[in-house]
């Protein structure tokens, strides 16, 4: 199915996966519109994109629910309607054990990497309802599969959520033609392995997973009729252990 003429909304759009993402569908002839906290890296992501019609930029933090509904609206202002949301913001803190972990990095990795994606999912859900169709992509992590020191308490408890929060809306939404995918990246070479408690070598990020490879995937999920759905979807670099 072409994906010409479809509408993307992205969040955490400026860096790493959602970037790639964007930069995907918009050559892919979607109409595309970003979100990050960041506006200088938004603008580089849309400078890069298409010029017609170009990426659409808008900085907010989808963490705060307020912030969120102001996103969705201006997508569906600017763009007439969302198809798709990508969920892909997402953080990760250097101190991830139990015995290092500030209760308020606990906090603020729930708050961006799990509420983040309610709150854009809770406002997004009625248009989707109101035309029977809808697909909404969450970037989980295999860390949300199996949990383990690499990636922390924290984020691991984290995305173990966003995956539950995917499952449960996919369920409830199925009748009204929504569908919701879940995708659990292992490791890959974005921001978020800054970081790490261990410096991650220039090697090692060479021979893991790129964004292009991410977005490769997703497009070929959201590429599928409407009647075909996807619900969990792992990718990982081939020396990655899973088990």
């Amino acid at each position: 199915m072409s994906l010409a003429g479809k509408t993307v909304l992205v969040t955490g759009g400026g860096t790493g996966i959602g970037a790639g993402c964007a930069l995907a569908f918009a050559k892919a002839g979607c109409r595309v519109a970003i979100t990050g906290r960041r506006e200088d890296k938004l603008k580089e992501v849309a400078a890069k994109g298409p010029k017609d019609p170009p990426i659409l930029t808008f900085a907010g933090d989808v963490s705060v629910r307020a912030n969120a509904d102001e996103v969705v609206a201006w997508a569906t202002r600017e763009m007439g309607r969302v198809d798709i949301l990508l969920n892909s913001a997402g953080i990760n803190v250097p101190k991830r054990t139990m015995a290092a972990l500030d209760p308020a990095d606990w906090d603020k990795l729930m708050q961006v990497n799990v509420t983040g994606a309610f709150n854009t999912i809770h406002y997004v859900l009625p248009q989707m309802r109101e035309r029977k169709d809808g697909l909404i992509i969450n970037i989980s992590s295999v860390a949300g599969l199996r949990a383990s020191p690499l990636g922390g308490v924290a984020y691991s408890a984290s995305k173990f959520a966003m995956t539950a929060l995917g499952t449960c809306v996919a369920l409830e939404e199925r009748n009204n033609g929504i569908r919701v995918t879940n995708v659990y990246p292992g490791e890959v070479e974005t921001p978020i392995l800054d970081a790490r408690p261990v410096p991650v070598s220039v090697e090692h990020r060479a021979r893991i997973l790129q964004p292009d490879d991410i977005a490769s995937m997703i497009l070929a999920v959201a590429a599928l009729p409407p009647r075909a759905h996807v619900p969990d979807l792992v990718i990982k670099p081939t020396t990655q252990e899973f088990c």
